[in-house]
C-alpha cells in the first residue's frame, strides 16, 4: 500500500477502533449496571425492610454491588415512609406495565441534567420498594396495593433490573463513563465514608439525593 493512501486511510481506522472501544465499554457498562441491580432488588425480596430480621442474602457479587446494598438500604432507612408512600401512589398509577411507567420516572427525574450518585441511589431505593410492594410484602397488614400480584418474584426483578440498566447503562453511559462507571461510585462510596464517618455517609449522600426524592414525590402526586 503506498505511503500516502496508507496516510490518508489512518484517521478513517482509528475512528473506527474508537468507536468499537466505546461500544465495548458501554456494553461492559450495561451487564455491570445490571448485575448491581439484580443483585440489589433480589436483597430486597429477602430483606422485607432495613433492620427486620430475614434469610441472610447472599455474598455481593461485586464491591459495586456491596457498595449499592449499603448506600440504598441506608437511604430507605432514612426516608422509609416517604419511598413506601411514593411507591405505593406508583403503582396505583402504573397499570400493567410498571416497567414502561419506572422508565418515565427515570427520565423525568434527571429531565434537568443534573446527574448524580445521589439520584442513581435513589432509582435503586425505589425500586427496590417497588419490589417489595409487587411481591405483595405489605398485604398481610393491609397496606398493600390491589392488583399487584400479576407482577411478583424473580421475573419482575430481572424486568426492573433491565430497566434500570437499559437507562443508566445505554441512555446515561456518557455520563456514567465520565465519571468513571461503577469503579467511579465505589470511589464515591469511599471517599464520603472517609470524609463524614460520624453520620455514615449521610449527609453527602442524601444531600445529593434530595432533589431526587423530592422528583419523585412531584412526578407521583401531580
Amino acid at each position: 500500500m503506498p505511503l500516502m493512501t496508507a496516510a490518508l486511510l489512518l484517521p478513517a481506522v482509528r475512528r473506527e477502533s474508537s468507536l468499537i472501544a466505546g461500544r465495548i465499554m458501554s456494553c461492559g457498562l450495561w451487564k455491570e449496571t445490571l448485575a448491581v441491580a439484580e443483585d440489589y432488588l433480589s436483597v430486597c425480596r429477602i430483606v422485607p425492610t432495613p433492620g427486620s430480621p430475614a434469610a441472610t442474602p447472599p455474598p455481593p457479587p461485586s464491591e459495586s454491588a456491596a457498595a449499592m446494598r449499603h448506600l440504598a438500604l441506608d437511604m430507605e432507612a432514612q426516608h422509609r415512609a416517604r419511598f413506601h408512600a411514593l411507591a405505593h401512589s406508583f403503582l396505583s398509577q402504573c397499570g400493567l406495565d410498571p416497567c414502561a411507567s419506572l422508565r418515565r420516572v427515570m427520565e423525568e427525574l434527571v429531565g434537568d441534567g443534573q446527574m448524580n450518585w445521589g439520584r442513581v441511589v435513589s432509582l435503586f431505593t425505589f425500586t427496590g420498594v417497588l419490589v417489595r410492594k409487587l411481591q405483595g410484602e405489605d398485604t398481610d397488614q393491609g397496606t398493600g396495593v390491589r392488583g399487584t400480584e400479576w407482577l411478583g418474584g424473580k421475573e419482575s426483578c430481572r424486568a426492573l433490573a433491565e430497566t434500570i440498566a437499559n437507562y443508566l447503562g445505554k441512555e446515561k453511559s456518557d455520563w456514567m463513563l465520565k465519571n468513571q462507571g461503577w469503579e467511579g461510585f465505589c470511589k464515591f462510596f469511599h471517599s464520603a465514608r472517609v470524609v463524614n464517618q460520624d453520620s455514615s455517609m449521610k449527609t453527602a449522600l442524601f444531600a445529593a439525593a434530595g432533589v431526587g426524592i423530592a422528583g419523585l414525590t412531584f412526578l407521583l402526586v401531580r
